[in-house]
């Protein structure tokens, strides 16, 4: 029994050391990040929204509006998977689409429930 917990403890041990980032890993080139992000910027639906990103000392600056809320988390979720180490999100929202969010927030929400066919 003894032998079944230190084997699972030691597992465990190494599935968080496997997933933590190695301190001495090196840190990519501001214009790989931004390449990067551009790429990714260009496949993606937010790419539309004309958003402009520059990469400094791993510090990813996006700027630009829109009119989708989620298109703002959506840019910095893509920065920090492209390598940077922190982001500064100037996107501006736009006040129809804060104001649409607003809405959907107030009052009861709306839940549609599927019954199976009898």
């Amino acid at each position: 029994m003894k032998r079944l917990v230190c084997i699972i403890l030691l597992s465990v041990a190494s599935l968080f050391s496997a997933t933590r980032p190695v301190a001495n890993a090196p840190r990519r080139s501001d214009i790989e990040i931004e390449s990067t992000i551009k790429t990714k910027l260009a496949k993606s639906k937010i790419g539309k929204d004309g958003f402009q990103v520059h990469v400094k000392n791993g510090v990813a600056t996006w700027t630009g509006a829109t009119t989708v809320i989620q298109h703002k988390g959506a840019a910095t979720r893509m920065a920090k998977t492209a390598g940077a180490i922190q982001v500064v999100n100037n996107i501006k929202i736009s006040d129809d689409a804060k104001a649409k969010a607003g809405e959907n927030l107030a009052g009861p929400r709306k839940v549609q429930v599927k019954t199976a066919a009898q």
